[in-house]
């Protein structure tokens, strides 16, 4: 569901009748041709945008689709601003992050979704795009995994693997200092001048330590290994709203909201 007026949710299948009507296309994910598919997205999109305008709050496009992130970064931010995923803006290809920096990829996933919007001539309909990229960094072990981190394990690891390989990294060593840092990367259009933009960066970063076992059935990655600093219990331990006052990506997210609040 999505955001709508006077208090209303509208699905995907009710804005796509009310725009196709009652021979509407029901899951855009079924029709075979390409070009219709993305103009099916594309005309749904803007149907939000235009119509229903999302109470005229500011709308950023998140270049993600991890569930998990969207709903942190959708309670973090203020009301004011929605947050679009890139399925909701019709974007389902992989971005590959060939950086070798946080500030590298979250750059690139950023700028792939930017460019891919101007092509789709969107860029009157959002605001700007923003992405981010998080990494563990281990002082005992130089700083690692850094940007590898959600491939830690390896390509096709899960979080559980991740968090597995932290432990036995650490076995034996009794500094487990570590810290996150979640860079963000926000691209705007320039209103004056269409084909110019604004790329900015921001970062927060949380200092703790990883902890000796798993601890708490909550968050998700490596919250569960993860003590932040003047706390004795793991993210995955800890209430969603404390972890989401102070964790690294909400203080990055703090940064990028000063950030439109101060230059918009």
């Amino acid at each position: 569901m999505l955001p709508s007026k006077k208090g209303f949710s509208f699905s995907y299948q009710f804005v796509n009748f009310v725009v196709f009507g009652d021979k509407g296309i029901k899951n855009s994910s079924n029709i075979p041709n390409p070009k219709t598919k993305i103009f099916a997205h594309l005309k749904y999109f803007s149907y939000l945008c235009r119509v229903l305008d999302f109470h005229n709050k500011m709308k950023l496009v998140f270049a993600s689709n991890n569930k998990h992130k969207l709903e942190e970064v959708r309670k973090i931010l203020p009301a004011n601003i929605c947050v679009i995923s890139l399925a909701e803006l019709g974007f389902h290809a992989e971005i590959d992050e060939t950086g070798e920096t946080l500030e590298e990829n979250s750059a690139i996933k950023a700028q792939t979704i930017w460019d891919w919007i101007k092509a789709h001539q969107l860029t009157h309909e959002v605001d700007g795009v923003f992405a981010d990229d998080t990494g563990l960094e281990i002082r005992a072990l130089g700083g690692a995994p850094g940007v590898r981190t959600a491939r830690w394990a390896g390509e096709d690891c899960n979080d559980a693997a991740n968090r597995q390989k932290a432990l036995q990294e650490l076995q034996g060593i009794t500094n487990r200092e570590a810290r996150f840092r979640t860079v963000i990367t926000l691209v705007r259009g320039e209103r004056q001048e269409a084909k110019s933009e604004r790329i900015e960066q921001v970062e927060g970063i949380v200092n703790g330590q990883i902890s000796e076992a798993e601890e708490g059935n909550g968050g998700f990655g490596y919250d569960p290994v993860f003590i932040p600093e003047g706390y004795d219990k793991t993210f995955a331990e800890l209430p969603t709203e404390v972890k989401n006052s102070i964790s690294h990506r909400a203080r990055a997210m703090e940064a990028m909201r000063e950030l439109l609040s101060n230059n918009n």
